[in-house]
């Protein structure tokens, strides 16, 4: 390689120009060239390229703890306007997406005495509080009788159909579980007993041991998706199941052609929340030729900025 080739591209300044919106911006932070402030905007060209592509089939992966925050409605804006084809989460997204339908979170503080909120019946999930009848108690409250006439209606459920149905029964617009259910986009949780909202299937299962979730079907819906997939893109935010779940399938159509992750996880510990999408290049879980990026940050910081971007360019 040339140093003629290496040095095309001089960086320039940010400048705040009166205005232009979130678009503008991420474009100069692109030109500014700046550490994470380039990536993100390489996230955003992509995200942009997985929206506009009606081709391109758009998964959404992320953890429980981004819906006990007003991020909750940024992940909603991307169901809702159908930008995203497939969910795949954990169960905590049902626990907070459905305990939010009918009670409040609270604002809290990183540092504050965890045996007082004890105390006083208040769990502490980072800087965000939730009240006993904010959860599990309004869970418990909501989930048995609409399990009871579910069960009434069929037996076997897989996570996806089950998801829709809560989300349907909500009738609420607030919620991630409405519009997936409302647009047929599937829902997908392989972990679902790992929450509050599974503690209340395995409850219900006491007393109606008929009673049963069949997750090799939403396997099998999965693998329609991939296999029938013109091209594939994905928007993950943290490791874990979900994301997991995410590449692990689209392995069998020889990876992702698209792919953005954010995370806040090390590298160097060698877990998958911090195994950079260049990691799964060499699983076959991501393509050699996939544009893709991995973004250093807290997505409750990056997320609202990257999705208004993209949608300033809609789909």
């Amino acid at each position: 390689m040339r140093k003629s080739d290496l040095l095309r591209r001089p960086v320039r300044d940010i400048e705040l120009r009166g205005g232009k919106g979130v678009g503008d911006l991420v474009a100069q932070m692109e030109a500014g060239g700046g550490f994470t402030a380039k990536k993100l905007a390489v996230g955003v060209d992509i995200l942009r390229a997985m929206f506009r592509d009606p081709k391109c089939v758009t998964f959404l992966s992320f953890p429980a703890a981004l819906v006990a925050t007003g991020v909750r409605g940024i992940l909603r804006t991307l169901v809702q306007r159908k930008l995203v084809d497939v969910v795949i989460t954990t169960c905590g997204t049902a626990d907070h997406d459905l305990a939010r339908t009918w009670k409040d979170y609270y604002h809290g503080d990183f540092e504050m005495d965890d045996v007082e909120l004890h105390r006083l019946g208040v769990n502490r999930l980072g800087n965000v509080l939730v009240p006993n009848e904010s959860y599990g108690i309004v869970l418990e409250k909501k989930l048995q009788p609409w399990l009871r006439e579910m069960y009434r209606k069929k037996k076997a459920w897989s996570t996806k159909e089950l998801l829709w149905e809560f989300g349907r029964r909500t009738e609420s617009p607030a919620s991630i579980l409405y519009w997936c259910s409302r647009n047929r986009i599937p829902v997908v949780v392989p972990a679902i007993t790992d929450g509050a909202v599974g503690y209340q299937l395995w409850a219900f299962w006491q007393d109606h041991k008929d009673f049963r979730i069949e997750e090799f079907r939403d396997e099998t819906d999965l693998a329609d998706i991939v296999f029938t997939a013109k091209r594939t893109g994905a928007l993950m935010i943290g490791g874990g199941v979900s994301k997991h779940h995410t590449i692990w399938w689209n392995q069998f159509r020889g990876g992702l052609d698209h792919a953005v992750y954010i995370t806040t996880a090390p590298e160097h510990d060698g877990s998958l929340s911090g195994a950079r999408v260049r990691e799964g290049i060499s699983w076959g879980k991501v393509k050699e030729t996939a544009r893709q990026v991995t973004i250093d940050g807290d997505a409750t910081a990056l997320l609202p900025m990257m999705v208004a971007a993209a949608l300033e360019r809609g789909r």
